[in-house]
């Protein structure tokens, strides 16, 4: 089994910064891709952001030039830096990871812009 322990969502005004962690803990021996998804009320869950063991990363269309994807392997965590953020980006951000024998979803952490 695989734990994941998200943080760092809260209440921002519109331009504001949030940043995004993700700590994997467990039964872990490899871990490939790491993921940020985002899941808007009325609406479906949707990919923000990946970064792949090699650190090459991938971003939505909507947030490129404003997230940034990271990871510290070390500590099995990956971190989502959200600047000049828009009400738009209000969601529940969720955190995926997949490791050497499945894929395992955080419990997802809010985030609010608005003025």
């Amino acid at each position: 089994q695989v734990q994941l322990v998200e943080s760092g969502g809260g209440l921002v005004q519109p331009g504001g910064s949030l940043r995004l962690s993700c700590a994997a803990s467990g039964s872990i021996l490899s871990i490939y891709t790491m993921s940020w998804y985002r899941q808007a009320p009325g609406k479906q869950r949707e990919l923000v952001a990946s970064i792949a063991s090699g650190s090459s990363t991938n971003y939505a269309d909507s947030v490129k030039g404003r997230f940034t994807i990271s990871r510290n392997n070390a500590k099995n965590t990956v971190f989502l830096q959200m600047n000049s953020l828009k009400p738009e980006d209000t969601a529940v951000y969720y955190c995926k990871v997949a490791v050497n024998h499945g894929d395992y979803w955080g419990q997802g952490t809010q985030v609010t812009v608005s003025s």
